[in-house]
């Protein structure tokens, strides 16, 4: 798997940001069964700059914690087949990745969730990419059903990787 990763803040953790991140996204990529090499871009940024995206994209004015873009059109959460007519938008010609799409964290909203919370940055920063991993791999949280399994999803995976609220 391929991350690439930009900080745009002068805000750092106290842990590897990649290296969580990555340990997270390959997690999320082994339990949906992900068939391809795959490619993922993440940017942290703060809260002024998600809330300018999130007006920009989604017509919501306000801070969010992290936003996802996904680029494959899923027809079912975590199901990787993809139509032969559209691998030319789906996969990089160069590398033969499948191109998930983009995620966008606020690392002012990580450490103030994680404060919140009462867990560790580390667990907030994880459970970010695990939720916007799902959401790149076709999950979604409209209806109660949908929400429900993501978010079981989600614990499994963090669980699985010792990343708890503890």
């Amino acid at each position: 798997m391929n991350l690439y990763m930009e900080n745009e803040t002068v805000r750092e953790f106290p842990f590897s940001a990649e290296e969580t991140a990555r340990e997270v996204c390959e997690a999320v990529l082994e339990e949906e069964g992900c068939p391809f090499e795959a490619q993922v871009n993440i940017v942290l940024t703060d809260n002024e700059g998600i809330r300018a995206l999130n007006r920009e994209c989604r017509n919501t004015d306000r801070e969010t914690d992290v936003l996802s873009f996904p680029n494959v059109d899923f027809e079912e959460e975590g199901v990787f087949d993809i139509d032969e007519d559209r691998e030319a938008d789906y996969f990089d010609p160069e590398s033969g990745e499948l191109v998930l799409g983009d995620i966008m964290i606020s690392v002012d909203k990580v450490y103030g969730q994680a404060e919140e919370y009462g867990h560790s940055l580390r667990r907030e920063f994880a459970f970010l990419v695990a939720h916007s991993m799902l959401h790149l791999c076709g999950y979604d949280h409209m209806e109660e059903d949908a929400r429900l399994r993501m978010e079981r999803r989600q614990e499994e995976i963090l669980t699985g990787l010792g990343i708890t609220r503890d």
